[in-house]
């Protein structure tokens, strides 16, 4: 015959194992957790970079030279817009802001001569 493998074990016993197995279950939700947001993270990756010095003064030259063409790029869209805007309130004759373009192009006039 076989015997209960619980035969011997008192009522205490068992509350007490099964209090200790939900803490090791809680324990390894909690790992399995944080091992999850780690992966998410990508501490590894950003180690591995650590170690690698070249490959990340490499990553951020390309990073640094596409963040200046974007931004040269973007100030040229902008810097257009802005003198389209100014030539058609030019065109209009307004008197307050037709000064003011007149006032912009005298220095950018004298600037030209300058050079």
């Amino acid at each position: 015959m076989a015997e209960k493998p619980d035969a011997g074990v008192s009522a205490d016993q068992k509350k007490s194992l099964e209090e200790e197995r939900d803490q090791l279950s809680a324990i390894h939700r909690m790992t399995t957790d944080i091992a999850q947001q780690l992966e998410k993270a990508r501490i590894a990756e950003y180690t591995q970079l650590l170690n690698r010095p070249w490959k990340l003064i490499w990553t951020n030259l390309l990073a640094g030279s596409a963040r200046g063409v974007g931004i040269a790029i973007g100030f040229t869209f902008f810097a257009a817009t802005i003198i389209y805007v100014l030539q058609a309130l030019g065109a209009l004759n307004l008197p307050i802001i037709g000064d003011y373009i007149a006032d912009i192009v005298r220095i950018v006039q004298r600037q030209l001569e300058l050079t």
